[in-house]
């Protein structure tokens, strides 16, 4: 944990408890959060792509001369409900597979790494799918389906306002252009958020769920320092320890939380192993 400046006071170090094991971070995988960012852009790019096809297509068969020029702006309309519909439809089909894939990828992920930990430790454990490990699973899907799902909606949503508004107001194909290059960009950042966010809050959710039922009860907040703009409670709560079933309570959010839950966060935990040097 940071230190205030001009602080001089020795750390209070907490004395090693002989019969605990402090286990190694399970964080979410790279390499998983990178290839479901390639899946959602290829999707988003593919979108992109036929959107302004179809827009440009329809703008040159009957640009808008004139402000109110109803007939170019039906044309308009009509181009976005269709691709509204094509790729609203196409996304549909997309969520279900990838957000099924995915939360279930991190889950074994988040299974491999906590099973490989306890096996350095002399543990050996074979992991079932329990009822709490389902819940968690069937969460994880259902927030990724749920996202996955919103990107078409809110990407066709801002190109439909440039639309209307540059057939309203007489603005020529190159500005429109120009909207609809910035409404692509803002879309492809959402798709890389939600690849990490969704990655993180899952892998979070799920490793907390197995140890709790391993018997593991405590784990220790750690800070990643790899934002851009960290949150000052987390900073503050960096290397302090938590109870696994309530989480942290954040002062700043109010609510009980785990690492990784919240948008952006990429803090995560070291689970603590009691009993570890305890005479059997």
């Amino acid at each position: 944990m940071a230190r205030a400046p001009g602080d001089t006071t020795k750390p209070v170090r907490r004395k090693r408890n002989p019969n605990e094991k402090v286990l190694k971070p399970i964080r979410a995988n790279a390499g998983l959060i990178a290839v479901y960012r390639q899946r959602l852009e290829a999707a988003v790019r593919q979108m992109n792509a036929s959107v302004r096809r179809a827009i440009e297509a329809a703008w040159r068969r009957d640009t808008p001369e004139l402000a109110q020029d109803e007939l170019p702006a039906r044309a308009l309309q009509s181009a976005v409900d269709q691709m509204r519909r094509k790729w609203q439809s196409s996304f549909d089909e997309l969520a279900e597979k990838l957000g099924a894939y995915f939360a279930k990828a991190a889950q074994d992920r988040s299974d491999s790494a906590l099973k490989a930990m306890l096996q350095e430790s002399g543990i050996t454990v074979e992991f079932r799918m329990t009822r709490t490990m389902q819940d968690v699973l069937r969460a994880s899907v259902q927030a990724n389906v749920a996202l996955i799902k919103s990107i078409p909606a809110q990407y066709l949503s801002s190109v439909e306002g440039s639309v209307m508004r540059a057939a309203q107001s007489g603005r020529d194909l190159a500005a429109l252009s120009k909207d609809l290059r910035e409404h692509y960009g803002v879309t492809q950042r959402r798709a890389a958020f939600i690849a990490l966010d969704q990655m993180n809050k899952a892998s979070s959710a799920m490793a907390a769920a197995r140890q709790q039922e391993l018997g593991i009860k405590e784990a220790i907040w750690r800070h990643s320092y790899a934002g851009r703009e960290p949150r000052p409670s987390h900073q503050a709560n960096d290397g302090k320890r938590f109870d696994l079933k309530t989480g942290w309570f954040d002062p700043h959010e109010k609510k009980w939380i785990l690492p990784g839950e919240l948008p952006r966060c990429r803090c995560f935990m070291t689970p603590v192993l009691r009993g570890f040097g305890a005479k059997q």
